[in-house]
């Protein structure tokens, strides 16, 4: 099981940060490419994945050969929408043969290119076609290209059917819609330069729509240079500042989301530290948050342990073998006197072990937290048949209750459980012992298709709390 540490490394700006999308192996480099390579390590990036496509055929000799020289580069082959003309079969003998080298981890770029048309439309769907089947055939995943084409892609990959390993939309530039299309299909969507751009308005509202677990980064260098490099050549330390950006619109720290973007980029390209390790003590932005149990007195429809059993949160594994006892939280706790605040959360309800948060608050004010708050359902007054929220004056500074409608008969469809309509009355008690105990008080809900926000914020007022609304899917 893991431990955060409670500050970003200083020293190394990009760290844990993967570039899923570099020509470095182009001939841009030939004079400056260790340089370059050797700039990303020192600034922490942990991986770069080298696209071979782009420079004919002989570029993606050149991507394997560059990635066979360094542990931490890897390479994709294909070829490129643009050079779709010049490609014959013995092209694509030599893709598939390159692609049984331990360091290719993907099959591409292809796809479409409308915006240029070097190559004609019938000769790029040919291609594309075949490194489908291609990366089928060899278990990898997908490098996609898509500009002024987004539905003749979309249509290709749905009547080629499900790529095995997955894929990505590389360089994405479309709108919300096409994005979640992406999505719904499985794939993952690459976030360029492009987004620190002033006029990306609609890009950067993507960012903001779709789950960051979706998300990869790449710099397409040498081209797509961010700002305040914008319109120079690009290089992979550059993805920092794509980093950075997305944290800025996602409301996260650029650790947050390093460590989630580099959690997707390495399932998807089956890089080195993939495997789900579980977190119980877990940090997110300057809060550290504790996964104490798995159980749950709901079976709300909205959560995704109901429909999908993930138990991944912002890039952590939380789904426990066994329930963390008293010593080994303190363990994995450390000292918190660096968090804004220790928080029981976690992918479970935390009153199911009330004892051990008790002991475990306590000892968070002895060793100087600066505060203490408990994420519930609400029902633990149900569940215990007393008034808890008693016995959590002066352990815990902030309550935060999922309540998610804001009526009984609502809530008792959305969120079943043996207590029925029971509950919901249950959980306004809750709000009320709460105030008389616990200094700050906050009702959340789960905005999602049929849910009513208002009426819920409108409860909030009569219930004298703060009410705060968060999006589906959007964990953590």
């Amino acid at each position: 099981m893991n431990k955060p540490k409670n500050k970003e490394n200083g020293c190394c700006p990009s760290k844990g940060l993967i570039d899923t999308h570099a020509h470095i192996a182009f001939s841009d480099y030939d004079k400056d490419r260790y340089d370059v390579i050797q700039r990303a390590w020192d600034e922490g990036l942990e991986f770069i994945i080298n696209i071979g496509a782009g420079e004919g055929l002989e570029g993606n000799f050149k991507a394997v050969k560059l990635a066979e020289s360094d542990p931490r580069i890897f390479a994709s082959v294909g070829i490129h929408p643009h050079d779709a003309d010049k490609a014959d079969d013995s092209w694509f003998k030599s893709i598939s043969e390159l692609a049984s080298n331990k360091k290719v981890k993907a099959i591409g770029e292809t796809g479409l290119d409308f915006f240029k048309t070097l190559s004609s439309v019938e000769n790029q769907e040919r291609c594309f076609r075949k490194h489908i089947r291609i990366a089928k055939d060899m278990d990898l995943p997908l490098v996609i290209h898509s500009r002024d084409a987004h539905k003749e892609v979309l249509d290709i990959l749905k009547k080629e059917g499900p790529l095995t390993k997955g894929g990505v939309f590389h360089c994405f530039s479309g709108g919300a819609n096409d994005a979640e299309e992406i999505i719904g299909l499985g794939l993952n969507i690459s976030i360029p330069g492009i987004v620190t751009f002033d006029n990306a308005k609609e890009l950067q509202e993507v960012v903001a729509l779709i789950p960051l677990e979706k998300i990869v980064i790449e710099t397409d260098c040498p081209y797509l240079a961010p700002q305040p490099f914008r319109g120079k050549k690009n290089e992979p330390v550059f993805v920092k500042y794509i980093a950075e950006k997305i944290a800025e619109i996602k409301k996260l720290s650029k650790a947050d989301v390093a460590r989630i973007t580099g959690q997707t980029a390495k399932r998807l390209f089956q890089l080195p530290g993939s495997e789900k390790i579980t977190s119980i003590a877990y940090q997110i932005r300057n809060s550290l948050y504790l996964n104490i149990t798995n159980r749950c007195t709901l079976a709300c429809h909205f959560c995704p342990k109901q429909h999908s059993q993930d138990y991944e949160v912002k890039g952590y594994y939380l789904k426990l073998d066994k329930e963390p006892n008293v010593e080994e939280l303190f363990q994995a706790i450390g000292e918190p006197q660096g968090y804004d605040e220790v928080v029981f959360c976690g992918y479970g309800e935390p009153t199911l072990r009330l004892e051990v948060v008790k002991i475990i608050a306590e000892r968070m004010k002895e060793k100087g937290a600066k505060s203490v708050r408990l994420n519930t359902d609400g029902l633990a007054n149900l569940v215990y048949g007393r008034n808890i929220a008693k016995e959590l004056k002066g352990l815990i500074d902030s309550v935060s209750i999922s309540i998610n409608a804001s009526d009984a008969k609502s809530y008792a469809k959305l969120c079943p459980s043996k207590f029925g309509e029971k509950a919901f009355l249950a959980i306004k008690d809750f709000v009320k012992e709460c105030k008389k105990n616990i200094p700050d008080i906050t009702i959340t809900a789960v905005r999602f298709p049929g849910s009513d926000s208002e009426k819920i914020i409108t409860l909030g007022k009569e219930l004298g709390v703060k009410v705060r609304v968060r999006e589906y899917m959007q964990v953590g």
